[in-house]
């Protein structure tokens, strides 16, 4: 059996090999292929016929797997740093053949050479979603489940640009965008999803230029419309998640209806000089847009951007706050902002959360199941007035 190193630091430098000259090895069967990253990295991707033993535990481990000291061995990690050292390691402990592979598994992956996982994801999706990967909350198969979801986002705006571009590139497969506008000059300080050059072009075409250059992974679904009564419900069929970044009170009872009739949970924020809001709509979990705001309020109580302004960094807060919480709904992880409403304040940079309670009378949401009867005491929990409704 080979001897342990008294000092792993005083081991001999390693030899690389390539990629090809590895996977060459390995079909041959003239080498052993050594995985040396830790279980979770391997629970994400592997290289078949491989044998793994996690660097931290070669000491201990080589002996027992490794009984052939004469025996050829290619050592792997993820990006061929650390098997540099479990390469030198093994040949001060006796081994007379042990070579690193330059660049890893990612090298490998990025080359298309045979790799294996359980999530069905492609070798270029796990190097793209690594990071993904590597958290217990998501992993492979909460990786897969975003790319199956499919997202609609209505207003490609201020709060739709930073919620669409990280969704994108959180591999969310389908995004739907809603927007009947075109790109404005004036749009640009806030509304990251377009660029100089598309001035006078539809935002819809913009948004899915954008997507697409992000991430090939994402399918868009361009709707080039004004959101109404009259197509609410057909636009939003399908889809597992709404994210609401309009600027109308009107267009926000519109969607507030028919997600609560379709059963779909709306992500909702607004926007306000200084100021935002965020909170997440589950019909049957929690209040509606309507336990929230009953009526609107008149037009002088809450301007829109275009008539108020808004610092351009605030909605881009709240739209990746709204893509968060459209996240955590997909993955299903976390508590979702339910029957919660966020208050931030740019200025004082203070985050606040109020209750927000169902309306058992209201007119929309009263009867799903899940919400309370009519006579419960639940009635919404007062909101002071700077939570008023701005436009995004």
């Amino acid at each position: 059996m080979p001897a342990t190193p008294t000092d792993p630091q005083t081991a001999p430098s390693a030899r690389e090999v390539t990629t090809a000259a590895a996977d060459a090895l390995r079909r041959s069967a003239a080498a052993l292929l050594l995985d040396v990253r830790e279980p979770s990295e391997r629970e994400v991707v592997h290289i078949p016929g491989s044998l793994h033993i996690p660097l931290g535990q070669l000491h201990q481990l080589a002996g027992l797997f490794l009984p052939d000291p004469a025996r050829p061995i290619v050592a792997f990690c993820a990006v061929g740093v650390r098997s540099l050292r479990a390469a030198s390691t093994l040949t001060a402990m006796g081994y007379a053949d042990v070579v690193s592979m330059a660049g890893g598994i990612e090298a490998w992956q990025r080359e298309g050479r045979d790799a294996s996982g359980t999530d069905g994801l492609t070798p270029v999706q796990r190097q793209r979603y690594s990071r993904h990967l590597l958290i217990p909350e998501v992993g492979p198969g909460g990786q897969a489940r975003l790319l199956a979801s499919r997202v609609l986002l209505v207003g490609a705006g201020g709060l739709g640009s930073p919620a669409a571009l990280y969704l994108a590139a959180a591999g969310v497969g389908t995004l739907g965008i809603v927007d009947f506008d075109v790109v404005d000059l004036s749009n640009l300080q806030r509304q990251v999803l377009h660029t100089t050059d598309r001035v006078g072009e539809p935002k819809v075409a913009s948004a899915a230029r954008t997507i697409g250059a992000l991430n090939p992974d994402v399918r868009v679904v361009a709707h080039e419309l004004l959101l109404g009564a009259d197509n609410a419900a057909e636009v939003i069929a399908g889809y597992d998640v709404v994210i609401d970044g309009t600027d109308s009170f009107e267009t926000r009872y519109t969607l507030n209806d028919a997600a609560v009739a379709a059963g779909i949970p709306v992500v909702h924020a607004s926007v306000y000089r200084f100021e935002g809001q965020l909170t997440v709509f589950v019909p049957g979990g929690g209040p509606c847009y309507r336990c929230l705001y009953p009526s609107a309020p008149p037009p002088e109580l809450a301007p829109n951007c275009s008539a108020v302004g808004v610092l351009g960094v605030v909605p881009g807060i709240m739209g990746l706050l709204q893509a968060n919480e459209a996240i955590k709904l997909l993955l299903r992880v976390g508590t979702p902002l339910v029957g919660r409403l966020l208050l931030f304040d740019a200025l004082d940079g203070e985050f606040r959360e109020l209750e927000i309670r169902r309306d058992p009378a209201c007119p929309v949401c009263a009867g799903v199941p899940g919400t309370p009867s009519a006579g419960a005491s639940t009635a919404a929990a007062p909101l002071p007035a700077s939570t008023r409704a701005p436009g995004a």
